[in-house]
């Protein structure tokens, strides 16, 4: 049988039999695969090193009949090992790898991956707030799903101002002016930037992002729980 190969990130392990394991892997150009490692608990095993979590790997594997292929050889490309030095990072680290293979399908596009690499790259850097990293990564997967909130106009179809005060209305998506409002334009711009491309790394350099997290940490985690499947895995 053919023999393929991809780029991967692990994203589950259960242990099979006496030494196997099935692995899904997360690749940008195959979409979720399903594959069984053999023998790889095994203390020789040639496959174990390149199926660590929080790693990029280099996987060669052969489809099988059923939804389970075999993976055949896996060599490590990357690992992210100081997220494994902070117990704080390690556990939101799991969170988003199993947020995002509940919310996705079989076939994500390759922008999961990239999400996800990401992802560690800011979990990896100690000066990165974990706060940050999770809202970036929630906001990500909402914009993906496109289900990015309206963060240029208030509900009567305003610009939204940089002296007014606002709160958010869940069912429109979006802000609407009010006198005693508790957001402002210093926690808008903020739910401006995690939304857009920039990375947590450098979004943590940015006057202002880290101070507001908090304030808008109920926008994103209720949008969240609303649209992504697997959310409340976040707490």
């Amino acid at each position: 049988m053919k023999q393929l190969q991809t780029t991967g990130i692990i994203l589950s392990r259960t242990d099979y039999g006496e030494a196997d394991r099935i692995v899904t892997v997360l690749t940008p150009d195959h979409g979720k695969l399903r594959l069984m490692a053999r023998g790889v608990r095994k203390i020789k095993s040639r496959l174990a090193g390149g199926i660590e979590l929080f790693s990029i790997s280099e996987v060669s594997y052969i489809r099988g009949l059923g939804e389970i292929g075999t993976m055949v050889s896996s060599r490590l490309i990357k690992h992210f090992g100081r997220i494994v030095q902070d117990i704080d990072r390690v556990q939101l680290g799991y969170r988003l790898i199993k947020l995002l293979n509940t919310a996705t399908e079989d076939q994500p596009e390759a922008d999961y991956f990239e999400l996800l690499e990401r992802a560690f790259l800011a979990l990896d850097d100690a000066e990165v707030p974990l706060m940050l990293v999770e809202l970036w990564f929630m906001a990500q997967l909402l914009h993906l799903d496109g289900h990015t909130p309206n963060l240029l106009d208030d509900t009567d179809g305003h610009r939204l101002e940089i002296a007014g005060h606002y709160d958010f209305d869940f069912d429109s998506v979006s802000f609407h002016k009010t006198s005693d409002g508790h957001f402002d334009a210093n926690q808008i711009k903020t739910l401006r930037l995690i939304f857009g491309g920039n990375s947590p790394i450098a979004l943590s350099r940015v006057d202002g992002v880290v101070e507001s997290l908090a304030d808008i940490r109920p926008v994103v985690k209720t949008l969240s729980d609303l649209y992504i499947r697997g959310s409340n895995t976040l707490g």
